[in-house]
């Protein structure tokens, strides 16, 4: 479907021209040559076929949820297959999209609950309030919104624009498609930058966003599905450890000066990998405060693993690479233990010590938020 839906874009279609129609001559008043053609079909070949002709026939209503109150709607998996989706004039609704979109535009809601499945390109909020949601997407927007809870994952700058009340927290979900999902929008799980909010119209004195409290729970704000709607059968959980994005700690004070940068260099685990070391960090006590998936050059690793570069560049070769940031008090020797226990023989870089890890994380992230134009 190419179109995209929006009570602010349609356009009627106009009316057919009768004169036109009047001048459709009959079958007798054709000349005869072409009366001869018509009347044979004996000798003619077949309609050619093109792709657009063998298309399944869409209905734009499949992808909008329009002027809804006090029901609990949306998409099961499957149903949008990375199609454009419009919510729009929905009041106290709870609104699960379950599925992977291009982009989704929500306008004009008040007080509604909304999940929405990874989106490739952006979500834009227009003149809502009074929203709770869970959002996974390339691109994240509002406008003309107030009261809001997002529960965030973002692969670029967040933006807030003529908006208050905006409060943010990182994304928490999980459905056994989920993962999948992710993978047909194109989103990494480790590019969240859900705390790094740029607001577009600031006002002196005034803050207009802030970060949710780093206990928030998803459920505290969005439902489960009702046991009684369509959606029960998705097998959802809230809980922070099962997410299929890794919980995050972003822009908040780290409660330690220690930090450790933890590199996983392409491989057919590296995912795994990656988050088996966060569930083995976290239970030791230490904090994630910032993932990212970045594919890197040669001369990049030159200048962001300076000394340990020459072992590292022909890891790179493989595909992206996976970055993390553990905090915490002894943080260093405990990774440095962790790898070479669980990770032996695997392609990863650690920093060293304390006092060089602080300068591996600043070199390796600001190199990430370059290269993704952050």
């Amino acid at each position: 479907m190419g179109c995209f839906f929006s009570k602010k874009s349609r356009r009627k279609s106009p009316k057919k021209d009768s004169a036109a129609g009047d001048e459709c001559a009959t079958g007798s008043d054709l000349p005869e040559t072409n009366n001869t053609a018509l009347g044979s079909n004996s000798n003619q070949e077949a309609p050619k076929l093109y792709s657009w002709d063998k298309r399944e026939k869409v209905d734009p209503k499949d992808f909008m949820l329009t002027g809804l109150k006090n029901e609990t709607v949306g998409r099961l998996p499957g149903k949008l297959n990375g199609q454009q989706f419009v919510i729009q004039d929905c009041e106290n609704c709870n609104i699960y999209v379950f599925d992977h979109s291009a982009t989704i535009t929500i306008d004009d809601c008040v007080n509604c609950r909304i999940v929405l499945g990874p989106v490739k390109g952006s979500v834009f909020f227009r003149d809502c309030k009074e929203i709770k949601c869970v959002v996974a997407c390339q691109q994240f927007r509002t406008r003309d919104c107030k009261k809001m809870d997002i529960f965030l994952c973002c692969a670029t700058q967040p933006i807030i624009e003529s908006s208050t009340g905006m409060k943010f927290g990182c994304f928490q979900y999980y459905h056994p498609e989920l993962a999948f999902h992710f993978k047909d929008a194109g989103l990494s799980i480790f590019n969240n930058n859900w705390s790094n909010i740029h607001d577009f119209t600031p006002v002196s004195g005034e803050t207009n966003w802030s970060l949710l409290p780093e206990d928030a729970s998803v459920l505290e704000h969005v439902p489960l599905p009702d046991s009684e709607s369509e959606f029960k059968s998705v097998r959802v959980s809230t809980d922070a450890s099962r997410s299929i994005v890794p919980l995050t700690k972003g822009g908040r004070r780290k409660e330690s000066e220690e930090s450790c940068l933890f590199v996983f260099f392409a491989g057919d685990y590296s995912t795994a990998n990656a988050r088996k070391l966060i569930d083995e960090a976290i239970s030791k006590g230490f904090v994630l405060i910032q993932t990212k998936e970045v594919s890197m050059r040669p001369e990049d690793v030159n200048r962001v693993f300076q000394n340990s570069a020459e072992r590292l560049t022909e890891w790179i070769t493989k595909g992206s690479v996976v970055a993390l940031e553990l905090n915490g008090d002894g943080v260093v020797e405990a990774c440095r233990a962790m790898a070479d226990d669980m990770f032996d023989g695997n392609k990863v870089f650690v920093s060293e010590s304390k006092s060089t890890s602080s300068h591996d994380v600043d070199n390796f992230f600001n190199f990430a938020d370059m290269q993704m134009g952050l």
